[in-house]
């Protein structure tokens, strides 16, 4: 009865398919009582049915994911669920971590606004920094976008440096990546709050010329911790410009 279980979980989502689940679950145990006085291709018939009873639920989900088109982060499997705040599609597991900023009294032991990236009716949509096909800074859940005037100033004697730019956050430093093939510093690891790297260690490694440039913005990017002091001491030791509306310093002038 696990299929019925979790079609009920998404009720708008073809209803008529928990109750062919059920009936087709109960017919299948009827049937199989007395398997031993069928024979030949009806014992077929009850075994697919017995199969297509068990996993009707999870098959239906399954389709309904491969036929939706996703992309930002954390997609989740299955219909559109209301209420589950941020996330793809599905019902919440209980007990979710709370997002940043957030807010109580969300569904399913979830706590927190709608982060970056999840539209009207629960499906997660990604974004590109701030508006749809723009140039800025990412954030915990979509990887920044950035303009061919930045991508091309990145770019540029790349094979000097060990980073090409570091910035706070993994998604934040993907969209650099991506666009420029090179390496970018994720300070903070996946969401810029691990201390990696040390303020110490960012020194040195700006002093040894490792690191082309520092993108403001990105998840925690003026908050304390190891990130804030990393950005605060970069904007106190070297001059700031805006390329493709992101504050890039260049670490080789100044320090």
């Amino acid at each position: 009865m696990w299929g019925y279980v979790l079609l009920d979980r998404t009720p708008s989502f073809h209803p008529e398919l928990r109750v062919v689940v059920v009936l087709a679950a109960l017919v299948a145990a009827a049937a199989l009582l007395g398997i031993d006085r069928l024979r030949g291709r009806i014992v077929v018939a009850v075994a697919a049915l017995a199969i297509a009873a068990a996993v009707g639920g999870s098959a239906a989900y399954a389709l309904e994911t491969a036929s939706s088109p996703h992309s930002g982060a954390i997609p989740t499997a299955g219909p559109t669920a209301s209420g589950f705040p941020g996330a793809g599609s599905g019902t919440p597991p209980a007990g979710g971590q709370a997002f940043p900023g957030g807010t109580p009294g969300a569904v399913g032991g979830l706590v927190g606004r709608p982060p970056q990236g999840a539209l009207a009716g629960g499906r997660m949509m990604g974004r590109t920094g701030g508006r749809p096909g723009g140039n800025g800074a990412g954030g915990l859940l979509d990887a920044s976008s950035p303009s061919s005037a930045l991508t091309q100033l990145l770019a540029a004697d790349a094979s000097s440096y060990r980073w090409v730019a570091a910035t706070v956050g993994a998604n934040q430093a993907a969209g650099y990546e991506l666009a420029t093939g090179d390496a970018v510093m994720a300070i903070g690891g996946f969401n810029g709050s691990d201390p990696a790297p040390t303020l110490a260690q960012f020194t040195e490694y700006v002093h040894r010329g490792a690191i082309h440039y520092f993108i403001a913005g990105g998840m925690g990017g003026g908050g304390q911790g190891t990130n804030g002091s990393i950005a605060a001491w970069v904007a106190q030791h070297f001059q700031s410009k805006t390329v493709g509306g992101v504050t890039v310093y260049d670490l080789t002038q100044g320090g």
